[in-house]
């Protein structure tokens, strides 16, 4: 029986408690996965700690009616951050808190201090795996604890499973592709017709960007993904800031117009490959041939080519984002902790 945290109960912390209620018979027949709710943290929504059980669906019903989790009869009520991991009797924190990327925090104290406390961890969390993967992978090996992040490159699209277990022997030498659905699809509007300014409010109008749409557009989720890629397929040490970084907005109707005569396209591609004993990473847009496998990649779709000794590339596709996506990217390292047990 597993005793799961929630720290974060937003859309994917929801969509992951979802996931548990709705397949808890299969998970138990088929993975022989147990678990119970001990706690659920969120800085707006409230918290509640019980470590007897919660129940998740009473949770669900009283955040979709906007009702605090400090209201929740039973439990003790109101106990956040780090003061709450410690309270709780807690096997796996699943952490999924709005983080700041520049600082990776509160993220990465939440994940030292469940460490600490001798918990695996799983995270949806971008910034802790990009700023401090290498110290916080060593202390959950110092602790024995898990520490896995599947939904912080290609969301639900199981990219580092892929790499972990099922190419496991092989020696991965490239990986490249679209790991930002944004640019894709504003790449994919412009080649339509559209001038960047109008395929940029579309996606807006979608929700598939911010307000602010530079995270986006400027090349910096797609870094800090590269970031991760290269540290933890290819067991290096960098930081964003070690990688180039080119968004699209430089990237002109003409580009667009010229690359299509020339029965090429534009994609925002993510990079790292060994080269000549380095490891050589980026992030840029490029022309590519519409015979390669990415280029057919189109809308707000992610996808990624993996380049092996054994079975040369391999490409993966699939949604880079979403609610429900991301939370199931939390229950494939679940199951995966679940078998370790």
């Amino acid at each position: 029986m597993f005793r799961l945290l929630f720290f974060g109960f937003g859309n994917v912390g929801q969509a992951l408690a979802q996931l548990l209620i709705e397949k808890k018979d299969s998970l138990s027949e088929r993975y022989g996965f147990e678990y119970k709710t001990v706690g659920i943290v969120d800085m707006l929504k409230g918290s509640v700690i019980n470590n007897a059980g919660l129940d998740l669906s009473k949770a669900l019903k009283m955040v979709s009616q906007d009702e605090s989790l400090n209201k929740y009869p039973g439990g003790e009520t109101g106990i956040m951050g780090l003061d709450a991991i410690n309270k709780a009797d807690a096997d796996v924190l699943l952490e999924m808190t709005y983080t700041d990327i520049k600082t990776a925090e509160p993220a990465t104290a939440h994940i030292k201090t469940a460490f600490q406390k001798k918990m695996h961890v799983v995270t949806s969390n971008k910034g802790p795996l990009a700023l401090f993967y290498r110290e916080l992978k060593s202390l959950a090996d110092e602790k024995g604890v898990e520490f896995l992040f599947e939904g912080t490159i290609m969301s639900g699209t199981p990219l580092l499973n892929l790499i972990r277990e099922t190419l496991a022997g092989s020696e991965i030498l490239k990986v490249q592709g679209i790991l930002n659905g944004t640019t894709n699809f504003i790449l994919t509007k412009m080649e339509e017709g559209m001038a960047y300014e109008q395929a940029l409010k579309k996606a807006q109008e979608l929700g598939y960007a911010e307000a602010v749409p530079d995270a986006d557009v400027k090349g910096w989720d797609a870094l800090a993904k590269t970031t991760i890629l290269a540290n933890v397929v290819f067991n290096k040490m960098l930081k964003p800031d070690d990688i180039p970084c080119q968004g699209i907005t430089d990237v002109t109707s003409e580009h667009i117009k010229k690359a299509k005569s020339g029965n090429q396209r534009y994609k925002l591609l993510a990079s790292v490959e060994k080269k000549n004993g380095e490891i050589i990473a980026g992030v840029s847009p490029v022309k590519i041939c519409l015979s390669h496998p990415l280029a057919s990649v189109n809308g707000a779709v992610n996808a990624l080519t993996i380049t092996t000794d054994t079975l040369e590339d391999v490409t993966i596709v699939g949604p880079g984002a979403g609610r429900k996506q991301t939370g199931y990217s939390m229950l494939i390292d679940l199951l995966t902790i679940g078998g370790k047990k």
